[in-house]
């Protein structure tokens, strides 16, 4: 999954020979610990299934099971939380944001059926209604972590990452994005670029980036990219 998901953010072309190859494996080998099923056709976590259905629309396979189901899995607040099969009624900005990426993308390659695009609405609502990183409750920063910047990030939640799913998938700069917004633009060096604040676990197959603290090319394109598209719509 984290393989897939880097070459995606990476570009890898998917109709190409070798990405063809590769995910016609994957879909005929891989399973899922859960209980052993095919890779595209997901398990249970919804932070999980989002992401299986992010890279298997961009590489062409036809994830519309996963997709109804997670469907069926929006909480009342307007996202999604691995934990509500434990009992949670609470949404997780980490899992919304892999199930935000994983519906736009299968927006883009598959269809724009009215109920995927008002599940993206309730869950980018779910964010923009806590400025992307705040309690609805109190305004308190809901994790630390969450202005820290990785690459690859695998499932993990960070502002950087939510203000450049907005700007992929389309819209409009959104008022309440402003304060993440100055978050990253907070983290600029004096040279012009974004420093790598922290490294997930994971197996890397090829070193893309350097040591935490040193200057990243990838967090760097990202930031100027989604500083770019506030700009000019400000």
């Amino acid at each position: 999954m984290h393989t897939l998901q880097t070459l995606q953010l990476l570009g890898l072309d998917p109709t190409s020979e070798s990405a063809r190859r590769a995910v016609a494996l994957v879909a005929q080998n891989c399973r899922w610990e859960h209980d052993g099923q095919h890779f595209f056709d997901g398990e249970v976590e919804p932070c999980i299934n989002g992401r299986t259905i992010e890279t298997g629309a961009y590489f062409g396979v036809d994830v519309s099971a996963v997709i109804d189901r997670i469907l069926d899995e929006g909480l009342g607040d307007g996202g999604w939380n691995c934990e509500a099969e434990n009992g949670s009624v609470r949404s997780s900005f980490d899992t919304t944001i892999n199930v935000l990426e994983g519906l736009a993308e299968f927006e883009r390659t598959f269809s724009t059926a009215a109920e995927v695009s008002a599940a993206r609405r309730r869950g980018e609502e779910y964010l923009l209604e806590r400025s992307l990183f705040r309690r609805q409750s109190t305004g308190e920063i809901v994790n630390h972590g969450y202005l820290e910047f990785a690459f690859p990030y695998y499932w993990h939640y960070d502002v950087l990452r939510a203000l450049d799913y907005f700007r992929r998938a389309g819209g409009d700069p959104d008022p309440r994005m402003r304060e993440a917004v100055e978050v990253v633009r907070s983290k600029q060096q004096s040279d012009g670029r974004w420093l790598l604040d922290c490294v997930y676990p994971g197996r890397v197959h090829f070193d893309i980036e350097a040591d935490v603290g040193a200057p990243s090319r990838w967090i760097t394109l990202r930031a100027m990219r989604v500083l770019d598209w506030w700009d000019n719509a400000s």
